[in-house]
């Protein structure tokens, strides 16, 4: 069912001397200059920012009023456009240290951003550039002055949509076109873009996390008293920050790592990390690795996409959702503790609690609608989570995770377990 375009269309208000008018913002009395337009054709209206071209992708919206820059760096929105709900973006600016990518050169993240206000001025010591001229550089195509209630309330109705973000300054637009290219456009299922999110090549992780005043360190030889191997299907750079927090260096390797080459660096532990698109496309040639790596003993740990090609490599299964979860409020029940988290989110899809087998205990699960957030395996040092428990929205809720799993590896050491609070 298609919208009327001018159901996005904002209102202002203003007081006069006798009550409250509204007003049409005036630039939408100008020729827009970026589009969104959506599968079914409707054609939505804005404002360009960010850089110019067009792009097709899955429109999402995010509910997290804080780290907007590294929501757009995280690989796992490969291939989506966000709508962030918040609706005043870019008062912390921009910097060279919130991002999540493993690879900047490379730009992996968010394709276009949906904004309802005007970018904010920066305001923040830690700002080094305005967020526009940081979109503009990472080639991220976004729209501004659009109701994005009233585009939340229809993904909520309808689910994520398939679009084309088009921006042009001279708001000269073939419509037809992007129509033709939005309704063409196949979509995240069946889609493996951890290949494209993915390192081209090994390499050692050893920054620790970031400290008030301090900024970030670096794990020393010395210090490293465990080698865990990260397969990335597009890591983000605080994970491996925790790991390193926790005394580990980390070996970094592409997606298409062999289990033998995994075996070959001797890892204390194995770790399966988030990334973009479809796991089960993903999983046509990371599911047999993971199955070979959980024949051996060495503790494993797995975060969102690798959350679900885990369970696959278990035999359950995945399923696209309807408008999947992306934010840093969502409550999370452990069952292992009885205990609830506030998380970070940020997946469209989702592991078939129904379809895990035997052997295999549902460990998390979401408060807001039941769906599987975890999973460990029966008499094995294997668990994995949906949620993103390297962020911090509850700020730190989830960070224990970490060091559950750095109590395996210390356990196979004969090491006494750290507090997991």
């Amino acid at each position: 069912m298609a919208i009327n375009r001018r159901a996005f269309k904002p209102r202002a208000s203003r007081r006069n001397g006798i009550g409250t008018m509204t007003a049409t913002p005036a630039w939408t009395t100008e020729k827009p200059t970026a589009l969104l337009v959506l599968a079914d054709g409707t054609v939505i209206e804005g404002k360009g920012i960010g850089a110019t071209g067009k792009v097709q992708a899955e429109v999402c919206f995010n509910t997290a009023l804080t780290g907007y820059q590294e929501i757009l760096t995280d690989p796992s929105y490969l291939g989506q456009i966000v709508t962030f709900t918040f609706p005043h973006i870019g008062n912390i600016g921009a910097n060279d240290e919130d991002i999540e990518d493993l690879t900047p050169a490379a730009r992996h993240g968010a394709v276009g951003v949906i904004f309802k206000a005007d970018i904010t001025e920066p305001s923040n010591y830690r700002a080094a550039k305005h967020l526009d001229a940081w979109l503009k550089a990472r080639g991220i195509i976004g729209l501004c002055g659009i109701d994005t209630r009233a585009l939340t309330a229809w993904i909520r109705e309808h689910g994520m949509p398939n679009a084309v973000i088009a921006h042009d300054p001279s708001g000269v637009f073939d419509i037809d076109t992007l129509k033709a290219e939005a309704k063409a456009w196949s979509g995240l299922e069946g889609l493996d873009l951890a290949k494209v999110a993915t390192s081209g090549q090994s390499s050692r992780w050893d920054e620790k996390p970031w400290v008030w005043d301090e900024g970030y360190s670096t794990l020393g030889e010395t210090d490293a008293a465990y080698h865990i191997v990260a397969l990335d299907y597009g890591v983000k750079r605080n994970i491996l920050r925790l790991f390193a927090g926790l005394n580990a260096r980390v070996t970094v390797m592409p997606a298409s790592t062999s289990a033998d080459q995994v075996l070959a660096q001797k890892p204390d532990g194995i770790f399966l990390s988030n990334g973009p698109g479809d796991p089960a496309a993903t999983g046509e040639y990371a599911v047999p690795v993971i199955q070979d790596l959980l024949k051996t003993d060495i503790p494993v740990f797995g975060i969102c996409l690798g959350h679900q090609m885990l369970a696959l490599a278990l035999g359950g299964k995945t399923e696209k959702m309807h408008q999947g979860h992306h934010g840093a409020n969502h409550p999370v029940k452990d069952h292992t503790t009885g205990k609830v988290e506030i998380v970070s989110m940020n997946h469209g899809f989702a592991v078939d609690s129904k379809s895990l087998p035997e052997g295999v205990e549902e460990t998390h699960i979401s408060l807001f609608d039941g769906t599987n957030c975890g999973l460990r395996v029966d008499g094995k040092p294997v668990f994995s989570v949906q949620h993103h428990p390297e962020a911090s929205p509850g700020p730190q809720d989830s960070h224990y995770l970490f060091r559950r799993f750095m109590n395996l590896v210390r356990e196979k050491k004969g090491e006494p377990a750290l507090a997991e609070r």
